[in-house]
Formats: structure tokens, C-alpha cells, sequence
């Protein structure tokens, strides 16, 4: 493949570059970027140009591979970060029923894998105080993402109020706060949720995560199509002895796990279980 040179570049961007970008994406993120995204990746990895002074690809990659500070900043550039409160909704009505059924004197402990800036897991905590009411304080969601710079947006909690536009008036009013002065036209979520939810960064790649099972639900949704077969595999192993026989993995539904089913079964439309 040769990318042409387009005019009005800022950079000097080849087709070498373009493969070093994708070689170290994929080492460090595992996200497989097709050929087709040399566009993507020039206009995302040149800001990191503009903000380190660097005049060249060919430097800046070097720098990423020395430099883990850099190294971050280079995966959280080519991340996407696509989400919503309520996204693809039926999970969430599945979830809740479910949650009904496990409830007991113990905790119940959620995994949302791929937060992103935070839309999901405040889903989940909301769909828990909906479906538990007050013995939703048993809850506790973990919230993690390879990209750090949405897991501050997630922490903070603070939104365009347009990205709850679509939710009804009752879970505006019960779970959200209105900006007021400089925050006007915002919101923000209100401490009930953010109390149920603990974030951390994690790379789905590492040999050893940092977490501590078993959980009732995981929800991996919309990140293992940036995976290829073998890269997921390798990663719905690890996320087997982090369940229970009675634990549910949600996952988006363009999605499938089925060169996984020697480890997990169907349990709905992109829901699974581990294979007994």
C-alpha cells in the first residue's frame, strides 16, 4: 500500500510511518487498524506532534518507543471512545432482571471493562438503584479503560447536557444535577452513582491485571471488534476465572464470541456464560 501525499499536510506522513503506527498500536493496545485508517491515524498522531514540538513521524514513534509517558499519550490518540447512557438498551432491562434474581446479603460486584468517559458505568449504577432500590448499596462497579484521559472525564462525572437528552424526565431528575454559572449547559451525575463506581486504567493486554474477582456481571461491549480472533481469545480466557457459573459477560451486538465456545455459552443476544 503507498498513501499518497496529500498537500496542505503539516508532516511528511509515508507509508513506513503508517506501518510503524499500526505495529505499535497493536503491540500495546491490541487494536488492529485496518489500512484503510492511514487518514485516522495521520490527523491523530499528528496533534501529538504539535503538542510534544516534534517535526517528524519518524521521531515522534521513536519517542514512543522509549518513552512510556509519550507511549500513553499515543494510545489514547488512537482510541475511540464512541458511547451513550443506555446504549443498545435491552442489555440493560436483561441486567436488571438479572440483578433482581442474585440479589442477597452479599455483594454484588459488576466489571465494566471499557468505560470510556463514563456514560456506561453510570448506566449500570443507575440501573442497579432502578432495579434494587435501597439494597442497590451492595453494588460495586468497577470502571476501568486504557485510555486515561476518558477516565478523568469519567471521574468527574460532568456532561453536555444534550448527552441526556434522550433519557426520560424521571432519570433526569433523579440522577443528574443541572450546571449552574460556568457549568451551565451541563450536567452533572449525582453523588449516589459516582459512590457505587470505583475507575481505574487498565490495558486488557496486560499479562497480570489488577483486579480482583469473581464479579456477577462483566460488561466488555464494543472494544473486541478493534481485536483480532486470537487477541480476543487470549483475552476472554483471563475473564473466565473472574466469573461464577451464574455470572453473565455482556457484549456488543455487533459482536460474537463463537470461536470461544469451548469456554462460553450463549445465554441471550451477545450475553454469555462460562461452559460448564
Amino acid at each position: 500500500m503507498n498513501i499518497p501525499t496529500i498537500q496542505g499536510r503539516q508532516f511528511h506522513f509515508t507509508d513506513e510511518d503508517f506501518q510503524q503506527i499500526r505495529k505499535l498500536i497493536y503491540e500495546h493496545a491490541g487494536i488492529n487498524l485496518s489500512n484503510s485508517k492511514s487518514e485516522m491515524a495521520y490527523n491523530r498522531v499528528a496533534r501529538r506532534l504539535r503538542v510534544t514540538g516534534v517535526t517528524s513521524f519518524e521521531e515522534y514513534l521513536r519517542i514512543v518507543q522509549t518513552q512510556s509517558a509519550e507511549r500513553e499519550a499515543f494510545i489514547n490518540a488512537l482510541t475511540t471512545n464512541l458511547t451513550a447512557f443506555f446504549r443498545e438498551p435491552e442489555h440493560f432491562t436483561i441486567l436488571a432482571d438479572y440483578l433482581r434474581s442474585v440479589v442477597s446479603n452479599r455483594t454484588i460486584k459488576i466489571w465494566c471493562s471499557a468505560s470510556s468517559t463514563g456514560e456506561e458505568p453510570y448506566t449500570l449504577a443507575m440501573t442497579a438503584i432502578e432495579a434494587l432500590g435501597s439494597l442497590s448499596s451492595c453494588v460495586q462497579i468497577l470502571a476501568t479503560d486504557i485510555d486515561t484521559q476518558v477516565l478523568k472525564t469519567a471521574e468527574a462525572g460532568i456532561y453536555s447536557i444534550d448527552r441526556i437528552e434522550k433519557l426520560s424526565p424521571e432519570l433526569k431528575k433523579r440522577f443528574f444535577l443541572k450546571g449552574k454559572g460556568d457549568q451551565q449547559g451541563n450536567v452533572s451525575v449525582r453523588s449516589e452513582l459516582k459512590n457505587m463506581i470505583t475507575f481505574q486504567s487498565l490495558n486488557l493486554l496486560e499479562k497480570n491485571w489488577n483486579i480482583q474477582g469473581p464479579f456477577d456481571v462483566i460488561f466488555c461491549r464494543n472494544v473486541m471488534i478493534y481485536f483480532d480472533k486470537d487477541t480476543q481469545l487470549s483475552i476472554l480466557k483471563k475473564f473466565v476465572p473472574l466469573m461464577t457459573k451464574e455470572s453473565l459477560l455482556f457484549a456488543g451486538h455487533s459482536e460474537n464470541f463463537y470461536h470461544a465456545a469451548d469456554i462460553l455459552v450463549k445465554k441471550g443476544r451477545t450475553i454469555y456464560g462460562i461452559a460448564s
